[in-house]
């Protein structure tokens, strides 16, 4: 028997009925009541852990208060609740790989040794609430995006997918495609350089000399112009780390609510727009399937934040896409 069944053992009944002493009292003070052997702590997990129901729905709110009489009950079977995680979504999933959107502020894998609530962990999480033996199934990394940014991430989940989703990413013969929102005036075109890890001043950046670093090619489409910002479609030939902030940053044209690759735009006195988050997601991911052959489409929309930066901003009247 688990600690927490332990504990509730003394509570013989599973379900009761609220009387007119539990008015406007909380629901942890009314379990309390019939199981003043236990700690508050103990009947507030019993609530925050999803074991107890009002009227047939299950209350994760200790401090909720009865106003009406009601039936509560207690199922101390029932399955842990786990929030869902905004802007998080499995948008394809087989027996060899899952693809995932991958909401802002999450990292892709840990950085750090102890690093938890990565995008490993939320797909582990949604496992567990599929009632699968999410700690036995293995996930492999085969591609990153950065931690502020949203959008499609693909796992391997087996060594042979694994190995040809490396092939497939790291000969750039996947589809990618990102949707920013970038200070100024972009320029629609193709931005080419050499990405070498330090650039001179501590921040990775592009190189004069064609013998250094690695290449690196960006596609750019502008969508929407604004006064203040422009709003664009970046396909990527290559997939260097953190290549399209750095193009668009060298260009003169820093994303809105980048915090590194900003110093340049600062340094000319420059304004940097108020954001939410890094205006950058990655909109849509294409592949041939490694294992069965099949080719994989996916589309993941630009979450509500982009739409909200926007209407903020003054759009240039009659100009789009130019």
């Amino acid at each position: 028997m688990s600690e927490t069944a332990a504990k509730a053992s003394t509570y013989a009944a599973n379900q009761f009925r609220t009387d007119a002493a539990d008015q406007d009292q909380t629901l942890a003070a009314v379990l309390r009541r019939r199981m003043p052997t236990q700690s508050w702590s103990a009947v507030r997990r019993l609530c925050e852990t999803g074991k107890v129901r009002i009227e047939g729905q299950v209350i994760l709110n200790p401090a909720h208060r009865i106003a009406l009489p009601c039936d509560v009950t207690l199922n101390m079977t029932a399955p842990r609740r786990r929030e869902e995680v905004p802007g998080f979504r499995v948008a394809f999933e087989d027996a060899h790989l899952i693809v995932i959107e991958k909401p802002h502020g999450i990292s892709s894998v840990p950085f750090e040794r102890k690093e938890t609530g990565t995008a490993l962990d939320l797909i582990r999480d949604h496992w567990r609430s599929q009632r699968i033996a999410a700690t036995t199934k293995p996930l492999y990394t085969v591609h990153r995006i950065d931690k502020e940014t949203s959008g499609l991430l693909c796992f391997a989940k087996t060594k042979a997918c694994e190995r040809g989703l490396h092939e497939i990413f790291q000969r750039h013969l996947s589809a990618r495609s990102y949707l920013a929102l970038a200070h100024g005036q972009v320029r629609g075109g193709r931005i080419e350089s050499q990405i070498v890890p330090d650039r001179g001043d501590g921040l990775r950046g592009s190189t004069r000399n064609a013998l250094l670093g690695q290449r690196a090619v960006t596609n750019v489409d502008v969508l929407a112009r604004f006064h203040e910002a422009t709003f664009c479609r970046v396909r990527l030939e290559t997939g260097r780390t953190h290549q399209i902030r750095i193009h668009l940053s060298e260009a003169g044209h820093p994303l809105v609510g980048e915090a590194v690759y900003i110093r340049d735009w600062e340094n000319a006195n420059q304004v940097a727009l108020p954001a939410s988050r890094m205006m950058l997601h990655a909109e849509t991911l294409g592949f041939d399937h490694p294992i069965t052959g099949s080719r994989i489409d996916l589309d993941s929309p630009a979450p509500d934040a982009f739409a909200s930066a926007m209407a903020r901003l003054t759009p240039i009247e009659g100009v789009r896409g130019a």
